[in-house]
């Protein structure tokens, strides 16, 4: 059943066989994330079989594939950022299935604890600034909570695509943000961050996604540009009021997306952009702690507490 993190077990299962087009990948590495934690409580509802394996993403290496898969092999090292979710069992385990057009190929020389934190948010920021927002070079992006790992990878594609940056850090991550290429770094509890915002941005906000959920619509819709793109992806408790008046004057656009909605080509299309970006050395992650598989129940504990 879902439920507290209290509810999640260890023990030993059968190592699976991959069905003609899955692949078995023996873990290296993985993460945490608060999808994971959506999942795992049942906030996130989506169809489960137990006993159920959680997690979502992993690196590690080929042990076994299917009789219809032909791009894999055993020995291949490889990663995904799309399991445990619409049937798929997780990756919290020594052995793990993947479809095969889940899995890519890790770049040689990449550390698997190196990439595992960065695969779930780098896939999210691709698709939400590819697919949702249509960013273009040269238009300007604010991004509320650029401190986590969503809001540093959204950063870092961002000024890769050529846009101008605007990003709110936390106390403290000022020069990790903008080492990720923020153009303007202004922290982002400042009672006059949108004064902040607008100034940065005389001309209007072409984007505007703060990946943490702490959107305050009153304040970030004035500042948009005609035919901006706002992004909301977090905050399932969060209500907050939305000034229709000033969107649609706008033609502006509210788009909210899931990276678990993904589909296999969405997710295709951004491992390519990771990849490339792991092996130019420039996808980042800050580690917080590091778990043991039979520690997972601490490790939602610790994602949980902050």
């Amino acid at each position: 059943m879902t439920g507290s993190a209290e509810a999640i077990q260890t023990g030993t299962l059968p190592v699976p066989e991959p069905h003609p087009t899955e692949v078995l990948v023996r873990l290296e590495a993985s993460e945490v994330n608060h999808v994971d934690l959506f999942v795992r409580s049942g906030a996130f509802p989506t169809p489960l079989t137990f006993p159920f394996i959680i997690g979502r993403d992993l690196v590690g290496t080929v042990a076994a594939v299917g009789d219809a898969v032909e791009n894999f092999a055993p020995g291949d090292r490889v990663w995904s950022n799309s399991l445990g979710h619409d049937g798929r069992q997780g990756a919290f385990a020594d052995f793990v299935i993947a479809p095969a057009d889940r899995v890519y190929r890790l770049p040689e020389g990449i550390d698997p604890a190196e990439a595992a934190p960065v695969l779930h948010a780098a896939g999210t920021a691709h698709i939400g600034l590819v697919r949702e927002a249509r960013l273009k070079p040269g238009e300007t992006i604010v991004v509320g909570s650029a401190s986590g790992a969503v809001g540093t990878a959204i950063v870092k594609l961002a000024a890769t695509m050529g846009a101008y940056v605007i990003a709110g850090a936390s106390t403290g991550d000022e020069e990790w943000v903008a080492e990720r290429g923020a153009d303007v770094v202004i922290d982002k509890h400042a009672d006059d961050f949108y004064d902040q915002v607008n100034q940065a941005a005389p001309d209007g906000v072409d984007v505007c996604w703060d990946p943490k959920g702490d959107d305050d619509f009153d304040r970030s819709v004035p500042l948009l540009a005609h035919g901006a793109r706002v992004i909301v992806m977090a905050g399932m408790q969060s209500s907050p009021r939305m000034p229709i008046g000033k969107i649609y004057t706008r033609d502006a656009s509210v788009l909210g997306f899931a990276i678990s909605n993904a589909s296999a080509a969405d997710l295709a299309e951004a491992a390519t952009a990771i990849n490339h970006m792991l092996a130019a050395g420039r996808l980042k992650a800050r580690v917080g702690q590091t778990f043991h598989l039979a520690e997972a129940a601490a490790a939602h504990q610790a994602l949980e507490a902050g």
